[in-house]
């Protein structure tokens, strides 16, 4: 990363969590692709997405709360998982 890099990086972590997120939003979107088409999928991916939405539809699927895979992910990064 370049020093100037770093200098925003440094500056964006002192955020607020909710202004780190409308940040990492805003210059998410500013990388997307100017179509709104997104990426084609093989066959197999397309198929196993399809497979997948039906199981949430019918009610099937295992669902995990966005807070529960937060502190999964923030244990990890802090080495408790």
């Amino acid at each position: 990363m370049s020093p100037a890099t770093e200098l925003i990086l440094k500056s964006a972590l002192s955020l607020p969590e909710p202004e780190r997120l409308e940040l990492a939003d805003r210059l998410f979107d500013s990388c997307e692709a100017d179509d709104d088409e997104p990426p084609s999928l093989s066959e197999a991916w397309q198929k196993e997405v399809e497979r997948r939405w039906a199981e949430y539809d019918a009610g099937l699927a295992e669902t995990v709360s966005w807070e529960s895979v937060k502190a999964k992910w923030q244990a990890r990064r802090a080495g408790g998982g």
